[in-house]
């Protein structure tokens, strides 16, 4: 691990003196900080596993950069009267890679049963599969997907589900071929066999992953060039983002996501843009993020360490969010990065800040009004307040230290408690912490992805709040089955608004993707949900 200072000094060599990056131009070069898994579309939980198995694998439908549900294999569709029946016409044009799980090694045509075991694939119960969820309380699990005919499948759901076609945009929902699940069984984590714009060539774990471009794509651009423009990608898995970065800088990285914390002044401006003496180096590409930063407070009053704690109270609840600067902690802690959270948990740029005519609701700094709500409660300028312990990884230490501060400046006593990520997740899942930090990046481009957390049919993951409100359950039963999309954001709104009143989570910030790309590389425009799609990247000759 560099010190801080010999980074800096790394860095400033490296920014006057940039090699000449590598001549072949067609192979795109990135790295990844977090360890890549599997590569099987059922166990894409994270993000080097989804932006892994993108590459390789297509779905039904995807998103476009508006983050609208567009044609993919299949290329129309229609929904029943009724709402709970989806016909899904496939192109025929689309083939599998070759691979030896194939007759004669050569890839063959994807067909509608293809697409049927694909998803049965997806909720059987041996499979373990990590998006089992994704078909959870929406379909039967054994009258659901039927193969009409070679191009032609049909999904009954049990009940309208309105954000249905959002949810299978994700990448837990590819098309996998069978041959491949029988021939490599649990192997086909590591010998992926897919549609997508690019084949698998060779992963060594921990090391590289190598994929080449699939000759037989079936998508093409609007000039109807065949997609991808690129001939390979080449993937390496560094843990060091300090290190990724300077690799980047030298030139031996097309792109780097995020920054590490120890170079944000140095590579930031305070108000978060490059500074100047990188403009003309590298380019900055940013844009909104369906990640929202929060604390989570347990919420669940049958449990013991809940009725011991003061944050029982919602008063105590409210007073904490009340109590400090969300905009001065980006600003001191973040160079500005992110929208201070003074909404609701639903990201704006997912449901837009509210008009004249709906309410606006959340939380602005107000110490006033926390010293209020906290002798509401019975606990005047914080006197008789038990002190409340907050859990949070290393990474959240900064945020944990000011927000710490500035509670304890208003009467209430934080004491931090740091583990590591995996302790903290078993906590969470267990209810042995009362106030832990947390986040929820959208898994798909519809509000309810973020409600779904809350609600109380939903057990932990994801409703690791244990909240429970049968006004908010009720709103959401309703939501979810209206079509008509202005009717049910209002909902949406309605929902947010409720929970944020009841208050078990701390929203921080909603987040913003920050990509760093080399100055010959078009086409990585970032999206809200962070997803890395390669298929209309090009590298200047």
């Amino acid at each position: 691990h560099f010190s801080v200072a010999a980074l800096l000094v790394t860095l400033l060599l490296v920014s006057c003196n940039k090699e000449k990056p590598n001549n072949d131009k067609s192979i795109f070069r990135l790295n990844l900080s977090i360890p890549l898994t599997s590569l099987d579309p059922a166990f894409a939980s994270d993000q080097s596993n989804t932006w892994s198995v993108n590459q390789l694998f297509n779905g039904l439908v995807q998103l476009d950069s508006a983050l609208n549900v567009v044609p993919c294999i299949a290329e129309k569709w229609e929904i029943s009267d009724d709402r709970k029946t989806y016909i899904f016409h496939l192109r025929n044009d689309v083939y599998f890679h070759d691979d030896a799980c194939f007759p004669n090694g050569k890839g063959r045509k994807l067909i509608a049963d293809d697409v049927v075991y694909s998803f049965y694939r997806l909720i059987d119960p041996a499979t373990a599969a990590r998006g089992n969820w994704v078909f959870q309380h929406i379909v039967d699990s054994v009258n659901a997907f039927y193969a009409l005919n070679d191009s032609t499948v049909e999904v009954k759901l049990q009940e309208p589900f309105a954000p249905f076609l959002q949810r299978l945009s994700i990448q837990y929902c590819s098309i996998v071929p069978k041959e491949a699940i029988e021939k490599y069984g649990k192997d086909f984590r590591s010998h992926p066999v897919g549609t997508g714009p690019f084949k698998f060539v060779q992963w060594e774990e921990g090391e590289l992953l190598i994929l080449h471009k699939f000759e037989h794509y079936f998508e093409k651009d609007a000039q109807g060039v065949q997609l991808p423009y690129l001939d390979a990608v080449n993937i390496q898995f560094n843990t060091n983002k300090s290190t990724e970065f300077l690799k980047f800088l030298s030139g031996e990285l097309d792109f780097v996501s995020d920054i590490d914390a120890a170079l944000k002044d140095n590579i930031l401006t305070k108000d978060g843009n490059l500074q100047p003496k990188y403009s003309d180096k590298i380019k900055l590409l940013k844009g909104p993020y369906l990640n929202v930063e929060y604390i989570a407070i347990l919420m669940d009053t049958s449990l013991q360490i809940v009725k011991e704690s003061p944050l029982s109270f919602v008063e105590v609840r409210k007073a904490i969010n009340y109590g400090f600067d969300k905009n001065e902690m980006l600003l001191f802690l973040k160079n500005n990065r992110g929208i201070a959270a003074t909404g609701g948990i639903i990201p704006p740029s997912l449901l837009p800040q509210r008009g004249d005519s709906v309410q606006p609701y959340g939380y602005v700094y107000n110490p006033d009004t926390a010293l209020q709500l906290l002798a509401a409660a019975g606990f005047e300028n914080g006197v008789g307040l038990p002190e409340i312990t907050f859990h949070t990884v290393e990474q959240y230490q900064d945020i944990a230290v000011y927000i710490k501060d500035k509670l304890e400046d208003i009467g209430i006593a934080v004491k931090i408690e740091t583990v590591d990520s995996r302790l903290l997740r078993e906590m969470r899942l267990n209810a042995t912490t009362v106030m832990f930090r947390s986040s929820w990046i959208a898994d798909y481009a519809d509000a309810e992805n973020y409600l779904t957390v809350f609600y109380g049919g939903s057990e932990a993951p994801p409703n690791y709040t244990r909240y429970h409100n049968p006004v908010f359950d009720s709103l959401y039963m309703v939501a979810v089955a209206e079509s008509d999309e202005t009717i049910r954001k209002n909902l949406y709104y309605t929902m947010d608004s409720l929970m944020m009143q009841d208050a078990p989570v701390i929203p921080l910030f909603y987040d913003e993707v920050y990509r760093f790309v080399q100055k010959d590389v078009s086409g990585m425009d970032p999206n809200p949900l962070n997803m890395l799609d390669l298929k209309r990247v090009k590298k200047a000759e």
